[in-house]
């Protein structure tokens, strides 16, 4: 071959694989997202909806991911896990998605992330909490990009220790699955580690989707624990709350605990009560005290009103973490391949080792694929500007200090937690807000 026409084919060739790289780059980023739009759960995951449709648009309207816009396409979690799974499949195998944001429930998560890996596309745990997901086994593409239930459970239990420590009993009314088991024995193993003489006097799990808890409310009256814990959450969590306010459960005293009833708050209006002691499951108010006058996070609370006719709740909180933290492992996994558009397992490997930011703290990703997201937790208390309990004297609790190390399992790591730790929640990190 003369010198000119190998230069020739060599030029051709070069073009051609420039145009390859090109088309590398998808036309859009098809994203599915498995969100609860139907049932009792739809009171938390149809705001989740809402917050993703409007994140994703503002990305979009900024160039998208490297370039690539955004199409979100929503299951509904309230079908039920078979069909969950038919769903996600079909998304996959029919529909071409290779990023997958499943999924609210706990029990989701448990049978989402080996099909992930099956067939190999990468899903973002963007809200359930179950912790044996990640410490069982060790995924390729499955990543969370919030907390998980030992965090919120043992940043729970400091702040009871903190403001209510002396008690002698304990009662739990915890949704019968995964979460509700799972948050239930990290919660009581915690407590052992700083009351070890702690008597449990109830353990009660009614059927998840329940509409009368009038024998587990029964029962708490008669028994009278100092502390009750609930981390059930959603229309179980209001239907309790409503039902146990009627009886006048919470009049006859004790000290209730609820580590998600941030999520209620405004649909339960004047139900609750004063004194709760209210969760976030994770870093998230729209009264945070330290970014309530971030102008993004004014925005964003502002723009999801105007949308909902409602204030962000923690679900809201957990997509944008998830969306931002997606944008930020594919634009990282791009710079690694030298612009060229990764795949999903490049995208799972950069997000495990990245840190980003949405409305709340920053989030550090670890090599197990779980983000260490700080606590917020608080005393619910009336205001009359609101119809609804806010969250007053909020704390942030570290996630390093309340998250299971890499390679331990939570069940035992929380029985070897340092007593003194009860001590690192001093009364000058409490904050109080006039909620103007």
């Amino acid at each position: 071959m003369r010198a000119s026409t190998f230069l020739k084919v060599a030029l051709a060739l070069a073009v051609g694989h420039g145009a390859a790289l090109a088309q590398d780059k998808p036309a859009e980023l098809k994203l599915g997202i498995s969100t609860f739009t139907s049932g009792a759960a739809s009171v938390f995951g149809v705001p989740a909806k809402a917050a993703a449709e409007l994140l994703i648009e503002d990305m979009n309207k900024a160039g998208g991911i490297g370039g690539v816009k955004v199409t979100p396409i929503f299951i509904d979690e309230g079908i039920g896990g078979d069909k969950l799974l038919s769903e996600y499949r079909r998304l996959v195998q029919e529909q071409g998605v290779r990023t997958m944001f499943s999924a609210i429930s706990s029990g989701n998560c448990n049978i989402v992330a080996p099909v992930a890996e099956d067939l190999k596309v990468l899903n973002v745990m963007w809200d359930c909490g179950t912790e044996k997901i990640l410490e069982a086994k060790r995924y390729k593409y499955v990543v969370r990009t919030q907390a998980n239930a030992t965090t919120e459970m043992v940043a729970t239990v400091l702040y009871l220790m903190k403001v209510k420590p002396d008690f002698k009993t304990v009662a739990v009314v915890n949704q019968d699955y995964a979460w509700g088991r799972d948050s239930w024995e990290i919660f009581l193993n915690t407590l052992k580690v700083f009351k070890p003489d702690v008597r449990v006097v109830a353990e009660m799990f009614p059927k998840l989707g329940a509409s009368d808890f009038s024998t587990e409310i029964s029962r708490l009256q008669a028994l009278r624990p100092d502390v009750v814990l609930s981390t059930s959450w959603g229309g179980d969590l209001d239907t309790f709350v409503r039902q146990a306010g009627q009886r006048g459960l919470f009049k006859q005293g004790g000290t209730f605990v609820m580590p998600l009833i941030e999520s209620s708050l405004e649909r339960l209006g004047d139900a609750v009560p004063e004194g709760i002691i209210a969760g976030a499951r994770g870093d998230h108010y729209w009264a945070h005290p330290e970014t309530r006058d971030d102008p993004k996070h004014k925005d964003f609370v502002a723009r999801f009103k105007a949308k909902t006719g409602a204030y962000p709740i923690y679900p809201t909180y957990h997509m944008a973490q998830a969306l931002v933290g997606l944008k930020t492992g594919y634009e990282a996994a791009m710079k690694d391949n030298g612009g060229k558009w990764p795949s999903p397992e490049q995208v799972a490997e950069s997000m495990r080792k990245m840190k980003f930011k949405a409305f709340g703290r920053e989030i550090t990703m670890r090599e197990d694929g779980q983000g260490l997201e700080a606590q917020l937790l608080g005393l619910t208390k009336r205001h009359p500007k609101y119809p609804f309990a806010v969250i007053d004297k909020m704390v942030l609790v570290p996630a390093e200090l309340v998250t299971t190390p890499v390679g331990e399992q939570s069940p035992t790591w929380v029985k070897s937690i340092n007593p003194s730790l009860a001590k690192v929640l001093t009364t000058d990190q409490f904050k109080t807000h006039d909620f103007k």
